[in-house]
């Protein structure tokens, strides 16, 4: 009825590397891309905020 024995200094070292990788991961994705890939998905966003917005019910003043 042993617990398994662990070094606490290479569970946190392998914790902050996986952390780290993953942000490197985003960061790739990020900015290893063309400028034509950049347009398209700032173009892809504007239009999603401006049909979200095209569909907002206007908001009534309050009464009082």
């Amino acid at each position: 009825m042993s617990a398994e024995i662990i070094n606490l200094n290479a569970a946190r070292k392998r914790k902050s590397r996986a952390a780290k990788e993953e942000r490197a991961a985003g960061n790739r994705s990020r900015h290893g891309r063309t400028k034509a890939e950049k347009h398209r998905d700032v173009d892809e966003e504007t239009r999603a905020r401006k049909q979200l917005d095209d569909r907002k019910l206007e908001d009534s003043p309050p009464d009082g």
